[in-house]
């Protein structure tokens, strides 16, 4: 497989794992659990980015942060280790149904973000289509990343799954 993309997929599932754990699951826990600073932190992040998500999350995204708890957060260190060591055909699986996951979810928060009224939004929402683009450049590596994943397990030949014939 290319070096460069295991590089790639190893420096984004590292960083993935503090930002989850720092950041994304904050609107999970109850008021006054985070560290102030890490609330601050996620305040000015929604103040300037205009993410009303992430400071008072619908239900649906919520389902979304809880999947990311539970299903991804655990996956990171796994999948981070194995494009560090390289050539790992293993990671194939798992990383198509990651991967699979992840950009349906972001289909549907890029879709939020661009075609919400976020007008009646308790904290501010993107107005204008710049504010709504600014958003999505936040959201958007999410989406790419893993789906640059999806094609290098189905296409590379080095991912692809060879079959074993039994011998006669």
């Amino acid at each position: 497989a290319p070096r460069w993309r295991e590089r790639l997929f190893a420096l984004y599932f590292i960083s993935h794992i503090p930002i989850t754990a720092l950041i994304d699951l904050q609107p999970l826990l109850p008021a006054g659990i985070a560290p102030r600073a890490l609330t601050d932190l996620l305040q000015q992040y929604a103040t300037s980015f205009r993410d009303p998500l992430m400071l008072q999350p619908p239900e649906w995204f919520k389902a979304f942060i809880y999947c990311e708890a539970f299903l991804q957060l655990p996956f990171f260190p796994i999948a981070a280790y194995a494009f560090l060591k390289g050539g790992c055909r293993w990671i194939r699986t798992p990383a198509i149904i990651y991967s699979t996951h992840v950009a349906t979810t972001l289909f549907a928060i890029l879709a939020h973000i661009l075609f919400h009224d976020f007008s009646k939004a308790e904290h501010a929402g993107p107005q204008t289509l710049r504010e709504r683009l600014a958003l999505l450049s936040i959201y958007l590596p999410y989406l790419l990343i893993p789906l640059l994943l999806l094609f290098t397990m189905l296409c590379n030949p080095h991912y692809k799954h060879v079959e074993k014939r039994k011998r006669k």
